[in-house]
């Protein structure tokens, strides 16, 4: 069996844990939740905090509105949205990341001096980063063009994604053996040909999985800095605006937790499938 058929086993399987313990506890918990000493510390089992997954499925093929889309066009949309500021926020983040790496790499100074600062970033709320950006983007402009709300959204996934790849891709950079660096200062070659035959090569197996935890944070970013800043039209204010109806069209609401799940998942496949493609290209052959 191959690796792709055991990840999709284990993936459906996970899967069909998750609907069976979501149905048992549906089915047996208390509809006012579980308390200990005074403290929820499960969740309400009515059907309006956790409607059927057969409810929300069939949720996804009703109209939004009466007369509308149905929901899983509006949810597709929205999470199309989402996607942009992701993809921008990805590309924005690994590329500050990898410059960070590179630069803390060659200058032991820096890594002493930025890595602390690098860490320590990621101790910034986003909830309270999120109207900081927005507010500063408001009175930025590229030339004649005004700066959009989506921008804003591109940089909060841009702030979650670069820590991972600068974290990982120096770990990648700094570990060839001190035999392979030796050898290439026989060769007389400087550092940036050491850079780009030996460090980046060796780099790829923690680079990928930063890369992967980088396009995560990013959709977590979005959806939040969408959240935070109002900006319509992503997955994230989908989210809010459904809440509103919790209490009347409960399913409504997990049908954009669903989409938020689903887009994650799509943006770590696609990171996955580039992994498998590079690494098949680049790998030797006997």
């Amino acid at each position: 069996m191959t690796a792709w058929w055991r990840t999709t086993l284990a993936a459906g399987a996970g899967l069909a844990a998750g609907v069976a313990l979501w149905e048992g506890y549906k089915a047996v918990g208390d509809p006012r939740g579980t308390e200990l000493f005074g403290v929820r510390v499960l969740p309400r089992a009515s059907d309006a905090a956790m409607p059927h997954v057969w409810d929300v499925l069939e949720r996804f093929g009703r109209a939004e509105l009466t007369g509308g889309d149905p929901i899983w066009l509006v949810v597709l949309a929205a999470c199309l949205f989402t996607l942009r500021n992701v993809a921008v926020g990805f590309a924005a983040g690994g590329a500050i990341g990898m410059l960070l790496a590179v630069l803390m790499q060659r200058f032991r100074i820096a890594e002493r001096g930025l890595l602390p600062y690098v860490i320590l970033s990621q101790t910034v709320p986003l909830i309270a980063l999120a109207p900081v950006i927005a507010g500063w983007g408001g009175r930025l402009a590229i030339g004649p063009y005004p700066w959009q709300p989506w921008m804003s959204v591109s940089v909060i996934a841009a702030y979650l994604a670069f820590f991972p790849v600068a974290v990982g891709a120096l770990r990648g950079l700094q570990s060839p053996a001190p035999i392979a660096e030796e050898l290439m200062r026989s060769y007389a070659a400087g550092w940036w040909r050491t850079l780009w035959t030996l460090r980046l090569p060796a780099s790829t197996p923690y680079l990928f999985p930063a890369l992967r935890l980088a396009g995560a944070s990013a959709v977590v970013g979005a959806v939040v800095g969408e959240i935070s800043t109002g900006t319509r039209g992503g997955i994230g204010r989908l989210i809010i605006e459904y809440s509103r109806e919790a209490t009347s069209d409960p399913a409504k609401v997990y049908t954009a937790m669903i989409g938020a799940a689903l887009l994650g998942l799509a943006v770590a496949g696609a990171l996955a499938l580039a992994e498998l493609l590079l690494t098949r290209r680049t790998a030797p052959t006997h």
